[in-house]
C-alpha cells in the first residue's frame, strides 16, 4: 500500500465527493429523522439492508436479533422537582425543572431543562390533532383564570404535569412521536444548532452535550435520529482543534447508520472521518474504501460537506 499522502497533495486520493440525493424513506432536510408509526416508516428504518443482500439466513437472523436489541425500550421516569416564577417586564409566568432519568440502573446523564405552562399546553394541543382517541383518558391540567401563581397552585400543578408527562410516555406511539420528542429536545437543540451556525462552538458544544443523552433515550427505536446532534458534536470538537473528540463523535454517528448507506449523512460523514483519522494517524484508508464503495452503488451529482448539511438543521 503507497503511504499516504496529504489532502490536496498529488499522491491524496481524497474523499470521493457526496451527495445530497434522498430516497423517498429519508426524512426532511430540517429537524432530526424521526420516525412516527406506519408500515412506510418503519421500512425506513431498514431501508439499508440492500448493502446486506449477500447475507445468510442465519446471518440475517442473528443480525435482526442485535437490530432488536439495540431498539430495546428505554425506560425513562419523569419529575418536575421544582418550580418558579419568572418576571419580565410585560410578562410574568412559572418555570418548571423537568428531570428525566433512565430507570432500573444508575443514570449518569439525567437530563434537566425548563419549560413553561405554556409550552405543556402546545404539546396537547399538537397531540390532540394527531393522537386525540389515544390520549383521550390523559387529562391536561387546565390554566386557570386567577390564582395562578399562588404556591398551593403552582405545586398542585407542578405534581399535575408530572403525571401527564409520565402518563403520554406511557403511550407507544406518543412517546414515540416527533411531537413529544421536540417538547423534551427541540428548545435546546435550536439554540445548539443556532450557536453552530455563529460560530460559537464552546456554547454549542454545552447544549448538545447536554440534551443529546436524552435524545438518545428517546429514539433507541431509530438510532439515526440522533446523528446530525453527532455530527454537530464532531463539527464543534474539529473547529475548536479536538480532532480525537471529534472522531470519537463521529464513529459513534457511524454506528447509529449501520445498513444505512442510503442516508442522507452517510457519505458526508465519512468525508469527515477520513479527514480526521488522517489527521490523527489513524486508518483512514479502510474508511475511504467504504466511501467509494458507497459511490459507487449510489452515484452522487454534486458534493456537499458534513458542516453545509448540518447547519441547516433546526432552521425553524
Amino acid at each position: 500500500m503507497a503511504s499516504p499522502e496529504h489532502p490536496g497533495s498529488p499522491g491524496w486520493k481524497g474523499p470521493v465527493t457526496q451527495c445530497t440525493a434522498r430516497t423517498q424513506q429519508e426524512a426532511p432536510a430540517t429537524g432530526p429523522d424521526l420516525l412516527h408509526p406506519g408500515p412506510e416508516r418503519h421500512l425506513d428504518m431498514h431501508s439499508g439492508l440492500s448493502s446486506n443482500s449477500s447475507m445468510t439466513t442465519r446471518e440475517l437472523q442473528q443480525y435482526w436479533q442485535n437490530e432488536k436489541c439495540r431498539w430495546k425500550h428505554v425506560k425513562l421516569l419523569f419529575e418536575i422537582a421544582s418550580a418558579r416564577i419568572e418576571e419580565r417586564k410585560v410578562s410574568k409566568f412559572v418555570v418548571y425543572q423537568i428531570i428525566v432519568i433512565q430507570t432500573g440502573s444508575f443514570d449518569n446523564n439525567k437530563a434537566v431543562l425548563e419549560r413553561r405552562y405554556s409550552d405543556f399546553a402546545k404539546l396537547q394541543k399538537a397531540l390532540l390533532k394527531t393522537f386525540r382517541e389515544e390520549i383521550e383518558d390523559v387529562e391536561f391540567p387546565r390554566k386557570h383564570l386567577t390564582g395562578n401563581f399562588a404556591e398551593e397552585m403552582i405545586c398542585e400543578r407542578r405534581r399535575a404535569l408530572q403525571e401527564y408527562l409520565g402518563l403520554l410516555y406511557a403511550i407507544r406511539c406518543v412517546r414515540r412521536s416527533r411531537e413529544f420528542l421536540d417538547f423534551l429536545t427541540r428548545p435546546e437543540l435550536r439554540e445548539a444548532f443556532g450557536c453552530l451556525r455563529a460560530g460559537q462552538y464552546p456554547r454549542a458544544l454545552e447544549l448538545l452535550l447536554r440534551v443529546l443523552p436524552l435524545q438518545e433515550k428517546l429514539t433507541a427505536h431509530c438510532p439515526a435520529a440522533a446523528v446530525p446532534a453527532l455530527c454537530a458534536v464532531l463539527l464543534c470538537h474539529r473547529d475548536l482543534d479536538r480532532p480525537a473528540e471529534a472522531f470519537a463523535a463521529g464513529e459513534r454517528a457511524l454506528q447509529r447508520l449501520q445498513a444505512r448507506e442510503g442516508h442522507r449523512y452517510y457519505a458526508p460523514l465519512l468525508d469527515a472521518m477520513v479527514r480526521l483519522a488522517y489527521t490523527l494517524g489513524k486508518d483512514f484508508v479502510s474508511l475511504q474504501e467504504r466511501l467509494e464503495e458507497s459511490q459507487l452503488r449510489r452515484p452522487t451529482p454534486r458534493g456537499i460537506t458534513l458542516k453545509e448539511l448540518t447547519v441547516r438543521e433546526y432552521l425553524h
